[in-house]
């Protein structure tokens, strides 16, 4: 099976393009031959403790140029999601300050206290406090419903896996006896439909590249969308040949790409 088709890529970011502060080899290379034969490229992540331009001057010191619409993350697609369905609600945030960011540049309207939120959100915070913590504690108490960007348990960095916004969600859940109203991330239909509305592309001319059997994977096979995972993340090649829903294509790391297009 070729790449027959194929006019365009939804790709991961941590463990598919970086892992931490430094660029998987060969990710810038490929992304310019992607991008010298033609086609489309939308990086998908389910950060949600980074906003769009942040995520931008990531790439940007890694040699990588990024048109911010080609960038989706959780958080964009979750302040994305209150406007559309909740549109006179307040949010409490719990992340790090690129949630906030993001949320103020779509507008969201954020509550002036715990206690008056509407939402509790809840994505990845690196420099988690108590006090933080225990203010989105407050919220949940008081009736906020929680929506959270992903419900990754870890992510990939630098020294091996890290602790996800799972870890999070479990403290606030059960505290509070609060339960998810919304899980935004991969592998949801509400980041597959953002992804294919940034490529203005069907399904069926897409490719999802990405290094999570649970999160990539799974989000391509739910859409109908192609997909090849990377072991240069999160999942060894044990994993990948025992998993119940297998990916078309199955790369050392994104640079096997070049070979096929």
């Amino acid at each position: 099976m070729g790449l027959n088709g194929i006019d365009g890529l939804i790709i991961d970011l941590d463990g598919t393009i970086y892992l931490g502060a430094k660029a998987i080899d060969g990710a810038r290379e490929t992304l310019e031959h992607i991008r010298s034969v033609g086609k489309k490229v939308v990086f998908l992540s389910n950060r949600g403790n980074y906003s769009r331009k942040m995520c931008q001057d990531k790439l940007r010191v890694l040699g990588i140029p990024a048109a911010e619409e080609e960038i989706v993350l959780t958080s964009t697609v979750t302040a994305a999601y209150l406007l559309e369905h909740d549109p006179d609600s307040q949010a409490w945030l719990l992340g790090d300050p690129g949630l906030r960011e993001e949320f103020v540049s779509h507008g969201v309207k954020l509550a002036a206290t715990p206690e008056e939120a509407d939402w509790l959100v809840i994505t990845l915070h690196e420099t988690l406090t108590y006090a933080e913590l225990n203010s989105a504690f407050r919220a949940a108490r008081h009736g906020a419903k929680i929506i959270v960007t992903n419900e990754d348990k870890t992510f990939p960095g630098d020294g091996g896996e890290n602790i996800d916004v799972g870890g999070l969600i479990a403290a606030i859940v059960s505290t509070t006896g609060a339960s998810v109203s919304v899980v935004v991330g991969k592998p949801s239909a509400y980041m597959s439909d953002a992804a294919l509305r940034s490529l203005r592309l069907p399904p069926e001319r897409c490719l999802v590249i990405g290094d999570s059997l649970h999160s990539d994977i799974a989000l391509g096979k739910r859409a109908g969308i192609r997909t090849a995972l990377v072991l240069s993340g999160s999942t060894s090649l044990e994993q990948a040949e025992d998993a119940e829903e297998r990916p078309d294509f199955i790369w050392e790391s994104i640079a096997d790409i070049r070979t096929m297009l």
